[in-house]
């Protein structure tokens, strides 16, 4: 049985594409019993046994990810182990399925697309409540253009961690790789905030994703100006230099990257003024200073493609190099 061992090991290739077939088919079904719901209900978990225990500071976060870690890894390891024992194709298929639940892809563009739809039609309550599924901010101050930006920019931003990030782990290093990361993604998302609960007992998740996502958020920024240089109607151009040029002005080290590579692949502006908890807090635009603020429905779905050709392109670049160094 070997789940994570070797690096670019030729079947990781294949579980990853079982991962994005079922993926494309299925997306990423809403039960109670969903691998990442699970996740969350232990770390919520987790996090109220450590508080009690005091342990709300910076070791309290390094030990929440050891929990999480020491428990999730050896349940998909019983997993594998288990479908190992009944046959080796199961144990390909458990593996595609673990793959598949670390791989977002399809669900993002079905918030786009909900977004899309409702702007389409000019239902701006739609439009409000689909976008507050992707984002954080006040949805009641935004009109149907702050809703497609929003979308735009959530779909941006999650391409790298919710798509490129766990398929480059998963095909570097393999299936348990990608839960690991979904782990730390996971703990940035419900721990990693500068509140004042937050701020010490989030640190290692937070600090742990950023450097998760260093090589992919930057990787995004190539790709993604490449993919717009080919593809008609997309600027390479701008692309590359909003991406080089303003990716420091987004909050953290790497959602930069992909937010405003699109903006510049699009030729729209993107974020302008966010509100949160009725004050504003946001004033950025990012994007060519010439180009008129997006998006639009079609800026919207233009940007689906974007998504798609850099997840293909991303496996298809790691199977080029593994065909070369072997």
């Amino acid at each position: 049985m070997h789940a994570s061992v070797g690096l670019l090991e030729p079947r990781f290739f294949l579980w990853a594409a079982l991962g994005l077939g079922l993926d494309a088919l299925i997306g990423d079904p809403v039960f109670a019993a969903h691998p990442i719901r699970l996740l969350g209900r232990l770390l919520a978990f987790y996090e109220r046994v450590l508080f009690r225990l005091g342990a709300n500071g910076y070791a309290g976060g390094i030990a929440l990810l050891v929990l999480l870690a020491g428990t999730v890894l050896p349940l998909c390891l019983a997993l594998l182990a288990a479908a190992h024992a009944l046959h080796p194709w199961a144990f390909d298929a458990a593996a595609g399925l673990i793959a598949w639940a670390c791989l977002a892809l399809r669900d993002l563009i079905a918030h786009g697309e909900r977004i899309a739809r409702a702007v389409a039609r000019g239902d701006l309550p739609a439009a409000r409540h689909a976008v507050s599924m992707l984002v954080g901010r006040d949805t009641d101050k935004m009109d149907l253009a702050a809703c497609g930006r929003g979308a735009v920019e959530s779909m941006a931003e999650n391409l790298v961690d919710g798509v490129l990030s766990p398929l480059a782990f998963l095909l570097l290093f393999g299936p348990l790789a990608a839960v690991l990361y979904k782990i730390v993604s996971t703990m940035d998302s419900m721990v990693g905030y500068k509140s004042d609960r937050y701020l010490r007992f989030g640190w290692c998740g937070a600090r742990t994703d950023d450097v998760a996502n260093y090589l992919p958020a930057r990787w995004s920024w190539l790709l993604l100006s490449g993919l717009a240089a080919v593809i008609p109607g997309y600027s390479g151009r701008k692309a590359w230099s909003c991406g080089l040029a303003q990716h420091a002005l987004v909050p953290g080290p790497n959602s930069g990257w992909p937010e405003c590579t699109i903006a510049g692949a699009l030729g729209r502006r993107l974020i302008g003024p966010l509100f949160k908890n009725g004050i504003q807090v946001c004033d950025l635009w990012l994007g060519d200073p010439a180009d008129a603020p997006g998006a639009d429905p079609r800026d919207i779905r233009r940007t689906y493609a974007l998504l798609i050709l850099s997840t293909l392109v991303t496996y298809a670049a790691f199977a080029v190099i593994t065909a070369f160094l072997r």
